[in-house]
């Protein structure tokens, strides 16, 4: 048995997946970053480091990249020429291609009838500022982004406009979402193979507007009733993702879904839970490959 692990060399979550892979299938560890990969279509081969990816059992993915941008679509359109070739791919790419993109996942959670903050997605500089004057204090988020990079709050005020007007420069597309009070802490609720796993709280120890680790945020243990994560479990079968964490923020208004990630979890599950999620995921990858 096979298989490689697609993600960054040096980044702590490929480490501990490629390694977990490595001692249960007693190979050497594969881990390749997609930049290093040339794929020939005639032929059907994938090769990186002297390895040919279209002969592999599986591949896992843990990160297509070190940021994201629309790039990584690309990325993700090569291993599904694999997948429809042959190789087991988890999570399969055509589900990832459905969250990578926010305004991708938003829409399909929408049209899934899952609740989710207010939100406006325009290129109009007047229906953005319109959108800030009705939510009162709204977070512009690009559509390519995690931990919360490149985002920011922005209030009704005489020098709104201007701002997303410098925004729009970069950003064509604005996703506007009402801020929502999180009462310092939201919920990460992970499943594997589309099964609750268990759920951990990213709570804020700053004076920031997120709970994300990279603003200050600590993970803690929290066991959430059982309608909010039955509520999780509706939004991750959207996406037939193989393991995931749905974002739930808990409102005086109800729960909140923001995002559904093919991504994260790896961290808070073992700072928080005492969970070793590369292991479990390999377990997982390697049953449904036999």
């Amino acid at each position: 048995m096979k298989i490689g692990v697609i993600g960054i060399k040096g980044a702590w979550s490929s480490e501990q997946l490629a390694k977990a892979v490595a001692d249960k299938t007693c190979q050497e560890k594969l881990l390749f970053e997609m930049q290093n990969l040339r794929l020939d279509l005639p032929s059907g081969k994938a090769m990186i480091e002297g390895h040919d990816l279209s002969t592999f059992d599986a591949l896992i993915i843990k990160k297509i990249g070190k940021q994201y941008s629309p790039d990584l679509l690309d990325r993700l359109e090569i291993l599904r020429l694999l997948e429809g070739r042959g190789v087991k791919i988890f999570s399969s790419p055509c589900s990832i291609l459905r969250v990578l993109d926010r305004l991708t996942c938003t829409i399909s959670l929408q049209l899934g009838d899952i609740p989710m903050p207010p939100t406006t997605i325009t290129e109009d500089v007047n229906h953005a500022l319109a959108a800030v004057e009705e939510y009162g204090e709204a977070v512009f988020k690009p559509l390519y982004s995690t931990k919360a990079r490149g985002m920011f709050v922005l209030k009704p005020g005489p020098d709104a406009r201007k701002t997303i007007e410098e925004y729009s420069k970069e950003y064509k597309t604005m996703y506007i979402q009402k801020t929502i009070d999180l009462k310092d802490s939201d919920l990460g609720i992970v499943f594997l193979g589309g099964k609750y796993l268990t759920t951990y709280a990213r709570c804020k120890t700053t004076d920031s507007w997120n709970t994300t680790t990279v603003n200050g945020g600590r993970y803690a243990p929290v066991d959430p009733p059982q309608e909010i994560i039955d509520l999780a479990q509706k939004a991750q079968a959207i996406f037939n993702l193989d393991f995931t964490c749905v974002d739930v923020a808990i409102t005086d208004d109800g729960p909140f879904i923001f995002e559904v990630s093919a991504f994260g979890g790896f961290r808070g599950l073992l700072n928080a839970r005492g969970i070793d999620a590369a292991s479990l995921y390999v377990d997982f990858v390697i049953k449904k490959v036999q």
